[in-house]
C-alpha cells in the first residue's frame, strides 16, 4: 500500500484560496504509484441559492478536461480500432472541410493545437438568434450541433497549418464530430461504451440536454458543484454545462461538457498510468506514450496530443513539477497533472466560476497548491 502524506501544507494552500475568494470550495486528490494518498474537500459547494458544503464525492463540470479525458481518449480508441490514423487528413472524413486552405490539416494537428484554426468563436450567439427567430427548442439540439460543425467546416485558417501552437476549442469540437461520424454514436455514447464505462466510472459522463428534455429528467443538484449565474441563460447553472458553445450544442461536445468526481478522475488516471507502464487492458501503451509525448510539429509549443506539458516558467503545476509531466486545465477551475518522474498525479477540482466567471484569482493559487503537494511528496 502506498504511504500517506502529510497534507497540512496542501490544506493550508487550498484553504487560502477559499479565504481569498479564488473559489467557493475545492476537492484535491493525490495519487502516488496508482493509489490515492490524499483526498480532501474544502470550503462550500455552493454560495447561492443555498450554502452547501463541498464533499470529496462532489461532481464537477470539468470544462476543457473534456479534451484529454473524453475526446482525446475516444480518438485514441478509434486509432487502436484502426478506424483512424494520426496523420489522416480531416478531409478523408469531412471533404467539405478542405475549403479555405484547410486541405492539409490532420488529426495530429487538431490534437496538438497547431491546425491553424481560431481559438474560439461565439457559435452560441448565432444558435440563440436562430432559436429566437423560430423555436426556442432549437437551442441545445442535434440540429444546433450540426450547424456548429458546418460553421467550423467553413472556417478560414488563422495561420498556416503547423506553424504555431494556438489552443483551439474549434479543433476539438471537430474531433468530437469525427468520433460521431466514425462510430454512428454520439460522443457521449461512445465514451460511455468504450472509455468510461469499461472502467466502471459511475460519476462520469456528459449531460445530454436534449435527452434530459425528452425524458423529463432533472440532475441531482445536491451532488454537483454549481457554476455561474449565466447572464444570457438567466439562471444559476448546476448539472448543465457552463461552456456557452457546448450548451448551444446540447451539452455534448468535443471541447467541453464532461462531468466527473475527483474519485472517478483518479480511477481514469490509474488506468492511463497502467497503460504508460505497459498494461494493455484498456488503453494501448504505445498509443498513450505517443499522446503523452510533447509534439514536435511546432518546436516551441508545449502541447502533446490532447494534453499539455509544463512550460519552462510559470507553469500552473508549480515550481517543482518535473519536465516529464502531462496535464490540462479547465475553465471552470479544474485541473489534472501527472508527474511521470514521481509516478504521481494531482487532481485539483474547483468551481471558481461560481457565481461569476469574472474571477481569475485561481491563477495564483494553482501553482501554490501544486508546490505544496510536491513538497509533501518529496519530504
Amino acid at each position: 500500500m502506498a504511504r500517506r502524506i502529510d497534507g497540512r501544507r496542501i490544506a493550508d494552500a487550498v484553504e487560502a484560496g477559499v479565504a481569498g475568494g479564488a473559489y467557493p470550495g475545492a476537492v484535491v486528490l493525490v495519487g502516488l504509484t496508482g493509489e490515492s494518498v490524499y483526498h480532501q474537500a474544502f470550503g462550500r459547494r455552493s454560495l447561492e441559492p443555498g450554502d452547501g458544503p463541498m464533499r470529496p464525492g462532489t461532481v464537477f463540470d470539468l470544462a476543457s478536461l473534456t479534451k484529454p479525458l473524453a475526446t482525446g481518449l475516444a480518438v485514441m480508441r478509434l486509432i487502436a480500432e484502426r478506424k483512424l490514423r494520426l496523420d489522416d487528413r480531416v478531409t478523408r472524413f469531412v471533404p467539405n472541410f478542405g475549403v479555405h486552405g484547410k486541405l492539409e490539416v490532420t488529426i495530429r494537428h487538431l490534437l496538438s493545437h497547431c491546425a491553424g484554426l481560431a481559438a474560439w468563436r461565439p457559435f452560441y450567439r448565432e444558435v440563440a438568434r436562430t432559436a429566437a427567430r423560430g423555436s426556442l427548442d432549437y437551442l441545445a439540439t442535434r440540429g444546433a450541433r450540426d450547424a456548429v460543425y458546418e460553421a467550423i467546416h467553413r472556417e478560414h485558417l488563422e495561420y498556416p497549418t503547423g506553424t504555431q501552437g494556438v489552443y483551439s476549442d474549434l479543433g476539438f469540437i471537430l474531433l468530437g464530430e469525427l468520433v460521431e461520424l466514425l462510430t454512428h454514436r454520439t460522443l457521449a455514447q461512445y465514451c460511455q461504451e468504450r472509455v468510461h464505462g469499461p472502467l466502471g466510472l459511475r460519476a462520469t459522463g456528459f449531460v445530454d440536454l436534449s435527452q434530459l428534455r425528452r425524458q423529463n429528467l432533472v440532475p441531482v443538484e445536491e451532488m454537483i458543484a454549481p457554476t455561474e449565474r449565466c447572464p444570457w441563460r438567466r439562471r444559476l447553472l448546476c448539472g448543465e454545462v457552463q461552456d456557452d458553445n457546448a450548451y448551444a450544442m446540447g451539452g455534448v461536445a468535443g471541447h467541453a461538457g464532461l462531468f466527473a468526481s475527483a474519485g472517478d478522475v483518479h480511477r481514469l488516471m490509474v488506468a492511463l498510468r497502467a497503460a504508460w507502464r505497459g498494461d494493455e487492458t484498456v488503453f494501448s501503451p504505445d498509443l498513450l506514450r505517443e499522446f503523452w509525448r510533447r509534439d514536435t510539429t511546432v518546436p516551441e509549443s508545449t502541447w502533446a496530443l490532447a494534453w499539455d506539458t509544463p512550460s519552462a516558467e510559470g507553469s500552473s503545476a508549480g515550481r517543482h513539477v518535473s519536465a516529464h509531466a502531462v496535464g490540462h486545465l479547465g475553465f471552470t477551475g479544474t485541473s489534472v497533472w501527472f508527474d511521470l518522474d514521481r509516478d504521481c498525479h494531482v487532481i485539483f477540482l474547483t468551481n471558481r466560476v461560481h457565481p461569476t466567471r469574472h474571477n481569475d484569482r485561481i491563477k495564483a493559487v494553482r501553482p501554490r497548491v501544486h508546490d505544496a503537494v510536491f513538497e509533501a511528496l518529496d519530504r
